[in-house]
């Protein structure tokens, strides 16, 4: 094992020395010999590297006296590699000689050192062992103490004698197993002497004659012992445990050490050992611990003289230090790999060997400190290992493994010369196909953005004229071929904006917008975008929004819209039957929902077929774990917005050998999907940028032949905690659908469906009415004729209405019967019927009345005004047309439109006059600084981007460097000869028309003065919507009353 790791540690330093060695001669020869003495531009290094070479370069100048003519240095090229070489050679061996001899001695050094912290380790374990043991035993002793001092002297007459002391001591030993003996003295004052031998029926005898002789071999020895002389006091053994009987009657005082251990144990209150000493009848060294035994509890700050006066006795118990250590060193596996020695070093002059001998062929020694608690001894553990150090084969084998693979690296130097300079010829070449591929993504960008331009503009003239042309008399069948010639350019544009977004996400150019949008009013365009294809399959589709979602946010609609386009155009594409459900909620709110409501919202569905467990799409979402959100949310976000948006289908579901694959871009789940359903296989890839750019996270769950369900996060801003006036102001892709006419009306949803029943309630409650659902006809017909509350409308699913022809018709004939002021209107909601069943379900003014799904607010709007009899606030007066009431929304606002191509120009002209514009068309930038320069009359200008001369931004910068410097003529106060609002104020909108959506960004524009764009091919309403944020529309109001 050794072995190997020499191997690899000598391989990782040779690779480390084979690439600095490369680098250096890399730079030498390459920059010198190969160029002759010129640094090349591109090298390894920067120009860190370059100073240095620098340097390097004049030292080796003046030593080799290189000279810099090219000619002269090929001349002698040659001989000067071959002397440099071997110069470098022998300089290489001899430094690495070096080196590996400094590396041996680390690596000796370190060995030694980890052979001393493994001895120091190893003494140390046994000397903490040895002193904790130690420490118990004493506990012990002391707590033996505390039990003579409560049932000796705390009792008359004692409960102790020395039958009683044996047998205990016997009994209870195992819990001193490092205790020899163990006795027990009482303080006798010289008074009562006389009293206590008679008591005792023995004299006290002396000590000290018998520590003379400390070997006995039986008792009768001990009773030649001379008495105790006479003192103040004395200390005779009482108790003793049964295997030193003799030392009954024997004065502890009458020793000279035991006197100053007893004294000075009384005195302190704690533990003291004596000096190790040869036990009596066995010859081996041990040591006494003396505890003092008080007839009354001492404060810990007690005096000496107040611990004297409570003395009743002392307790000592004998350590046998050899067997104590012994016993210690046998608990130790590797007690055979060192020697352990015990030494009393409380004479340091003198040290006493309590345990151990020196024989050791180790000089290494390592000492630990023993504390067994008396302050006045001092103790020792040496240990030392056995063996001496064996040889450091590692770092013999290191140094010599390094030294080889040195002299390897300099053998092949030479290889090194060639393969280094290959590799950079290779660097400059990759470095070559770098800046041409950079060339190619420029011009790609270009090549891009120029065919956008050259598609856009030719589309833009075509969708624009079939529009107008729909706004001519045609009959059906030409009203058919424009219409579907409209669907063709749409389908055509919506690919080219997929490629161009494709494209910006590869260079990293797309962009997300901050504006103000209205969340419901997109969700509602884009389910009239595709109401009518669910119709066609009778697919149900619907939209529910949580009433805590703001209803203002900060983002970028478009991109929204995208997002929700996509993933609802493959819900409507892959569907054939059942239903698709657009759900947003906050993120809060899904957190803390429980598993039980999202259990029952999983079995409940809109259409009653089976859908995925829509919680696994968002398992593994960075938002929902501990780890925080995919990215942080901007700091201009004051009011960060969290939203969780699902789309939920019961379409065919993917196969699971696809599903790794669903956002790669241009891939599709087989080769039939295109063939049989269409599209590009780009659209989620889009999608998934687009979420990661607005903070969030998509992803996805699908069961074949059940359905899928797509969700994605996105952060946004609340624009109702940043604006007070956030309900009152139009805002991007708002429409007016929750008008007041509806105000306090009740309606009734007869629906068996929770689900469905909610989204009915959801848009129904947005134009201010106050819903209640029921299941069933009957339910609804106990309400309505309860008379608690007036009913004005009931809505009932059309599923319901169908299944039992017989109650609906019992339920429509008691709705007729009532009173005309007090029966509700019946509409019925249905997703497809036929025209005949429609037309014949609408008989009276009772109803029922048809609504078609999907439900949003304009459209629900549209249909309660015609059947309730109330028209809306914005609507025709005067029983104008749609037409004459178009035409007055741009009434008296005058608009220049920039373009140089004729076709555009009739168009944007044509949908601006469509709302009552006056409209001026010009061809070129220069004659629209000439039109604007102020004072002028105009309201709003569309300028176009591309133009020949001047383009758009150019015209921009000069019209706004206008406005900052007007003329004398018009400055504020003054009046002119065409007088204009807001004169002191004087900034003119102008919005950027273009067909170049990659480089006429929302920045790009902004960065030049514009307020605003339209991209090519743009719509009729798509221009009055732009134009319109910068002045009001003013409509006279008219009601129409609500017949009684």
């Amino acid at each position: 094992m050794s072995l190997l790791h020499v191997l690899c540690f000598g391989l990782k330093v040779g690779h480390l020395l084979w690439v600095l060695c490369c680098w250096v001669v890399s730079l030498i020869s390459k920059n010198w010999w190969v160029f002759g003495g010129e640094m090349t531009k591109a090298g390894f290094l920067g120009d860190g590297g370059k100073m240095s070479l620098n340097w390097l370069e004049k030292v080796l100048g003046n030593v080799y006296k290189i000279h810099p003519s090219h000619n002269s240095q090929q001349a002698g090229s040659k001989k000067f590699r071959k002397t440099w070489w071997r110069k470098v050679l022998w300089t290489w061996i001899i430094g690495w000689f070096i080196i590996s001899a400094c590396i041996f001695w680390y690596m000796s050094s370190q060995a030694a050192e980890k052979r001393r912290e493994t001895l120091g380790s190893m003494c140390d374990e046994r000397a903490r062992m040895l002193q904790d043991q130690f420490n118990v035993s004493m506990n012990h002793v002391q707590a033996m103490s505390i039990l003579i001092s409560t049932f000796h002297h705390g009792k008359q007459p004692s409960a102790i004698d020395q039958t009683t002391f044996e047998r205990y001591t016997e009994r209870t030993a195992f819990e001193r197993p490092l205790t020899s003996f163990i006795a027990y003295a009482v303080r006798v004052l010289h008074c009562d002497r006389e009293e206590f031998e008679k008591a005792q029926g023995w004299k006290i005898m002396r000590m000290d004659t018998v520590e003379k002789t400390p070997v006995h071999k039986d008792n009768s020895e001990l009773e030649e012992s001379e008495p105790s002389p006479v003192q103040e006091e004395y200390a005779p053994v009482i108790f003793a445990q049964d295997t030193i009987g003799h030392v009954v009657s024997l004065d502890m005082l009458s020793g000279k050490e035991d006197r100053e251990n007893v004294l000075r144990a009384r005195a302190s209150g704690k533990g003291v050992l004596t000096a190790p000493f040869r036990l009596i009848k066995t010859n081996s060294l041990g040591v006494i611990l003396t505890f003092a035994v008080y007839n009354k509890d001492l404060p810990p700050n007690a005096t000496p003289d107040e611990r004297i006066e409570a003395t009743d006795g002392y307790l000592g118990g004998v350590f046998h230090i050899e067997s104590l250590v012994e016993k210690l060193l046998q608990q130790l596996a590797s007690k055979q790999n060192i020697v352990v020695n015990v030494y009393d070093t409380s004479n340091w002059s003198h040290p006493i060997s309590m345990y151990g001998s020196d024989v050791s062929e180790d000089y290494l020694e390592h000492v630990s400190t023993l504390n067994f608690g008396d302050p006045f001894r001092k103790h020792e553990m040496r240990c030392r290992f056995k063996q001496k150090a064996p040889w450091p084969w590692l770092a013999i084998m290191t140094s010599f493994g390094i030294l080889v693979i040195a002299l390897l690296v300099g053998y092949i130097f030479q290889a090194t010369v060639n393969r280094i300079a290959k590799v950079e010829d290779d660097y400059h070449k990759m470095m070559e196909l770098k800046k041409r591929a950079e060339a190619a993504d420029v011009a790609k960008s270009q090549f891009l953005a120029t065919v956008s331009h050259e598609i856009r503009t030719p589309m833009n003239g075509v969708l624009g004229m079939l529009h107008m042309l729909m706004d001519t008399d045609l009959d059906e069948t030409q009203q058919d071929y424009v219409r579907t010639a409209q669907e063709s350019g749409k389908a055509l544009v919506s690919l080219i904006n997929e490629v161009l977004d494709q494209a910006k996400i590869e260079s990293g150019k797309i962009e997300i917008e901050a504006v103000q949008f209205d969340l419901r009013a997109i969700l509602d365009d884009v389910l009239s975008l595709f109401s009518g294809k669910s119709q066609e399959k009778r697919v149900e589709l619907a939209v529910y929004i949580s009433e805590n979602v703001p209803e203002k946010l900060i983002g970028d609609p478009g991109r929204f819209r995208q997002i929700i386009t996509n993933l609802m155009g493959n819900s409507i594409k892959f569907t054939e039957k059942g239903h698709i459900l657009v759900t947003v909620h906050l993120v809060d709110e899904v957190m803390n929902s429980t598993d039980a409501e999202m259990e029952s919202a999983t079995r409940s569905t809109l259409s009653g077929f089976a859908v995925p467990d829509r919680r696994l799409s968002w398992a593994k979402f960075r938002t929902f774990s501990q780890e925080g959100p995919a990215s942080p949310v901007p700091s201009s976000f004051s009011n960060p917005i969290n939203l969780i948006i699902s789309v939920e289908d019961t379409g065919i579901g993917i196969p699971l050998e696809a599903q790794p694959r669903v956002f790669t871009p241009f891939m599709q789940v087989g080769p039939s999907i295109s063939r049989t359903h269409g599209g590009t296989g780009i659209g989620l890839s889009i999608s998934k940028c687009l979420v990661g750019l607005m903070n969030g996270e998509i992803g996805f769950v699908s069961i074949p032949q059940v359905g899928s369900t797509f969700t994605f996060t996105a952060v946004f801003d609340d624009a109702c905690s940043t604006s007070k006036e956030c309900k009152g102001q139009q805002v991007k892709g708002q429409g007016d659908s929750g008008t007041s006419e509806f105000h306090g009306m009740k309606a009734l949803v007869v629906d068996t469906r929770p689900v469905r029943a909610n989204v009915s309630k959801y848009h129904i409650q947005r134009l201010g009415i106050h819903v209640e659902v029921v299941a069933d006809l009957n339910q609804c017909l106990h309400t309505i004729q309860s008379g608690t509350c007036r009913i004005d409308m009931v809505l009932l699913e059309w599923e319901i209405w169908d299944k039992d022809s017989g109650l609906s018709a019992i339920f429509l004939d008691k709705l007729r019967d009532m009173k005309p002021r007090v029966s509700p209107r019946l509409f019925l909601l249905s997703n497809s019927i036929s025209s005949s069943r429609m037309s014949g379900a609408t008989t009276d003014a009772t109803g029922p009345f048809v609504i078609m799904k999907p439900l949003r607010a304009s459209m629900l709007v549209a249909s309660l005004q015609r059947v309730m009899g109330v028209v809306n606030r914005i609507s025709c007066s005067n029983g104008e047309s749609p037409s004459l009431f178009l035409r007055n929304l741009l009434r008296g606002r005058k608009i220049l439109v920039v373009d140089d191509n004729k076709v555009n120009l009739r168009v944007a002209e044509g949908a601006l006059k469509k709302y009552g514009a006056d409209v001026v068309c010009t061809d070129s930038g220069e004659k629209a600084i000439a039109l604007l320069r102020p004072p002028h009359d105009f309201d709003a200008c569309f300028m176009d981007i591309q133009m020949p001369g001047m383009d758009g931004f150019e015209a921009t910068k000069r019209i706004r460097q206008m406005e900052q410097t007007p003329s004398k003529e018009f400055l504020p106060g003054q009046s002119s000869s065409e007088p204009r609002e807001n004169i002191s104020n004087f900034h003119l909108p102008i919005l950027a028309m273009t067909a170049d959506v990659i480089h006429a960004t929302h920045e790009e524009c902004t960065k030049y003065g514009m307020d605003g764009y339209v991209s090519k091919p743009f719509e009729a309403e798509q221009l009055f919507r732009e134009v319109s944020r910068f002045f009001p529309v003013i409509i006279e109001p008219k009601l129409v009353e609500r017949p009684p």
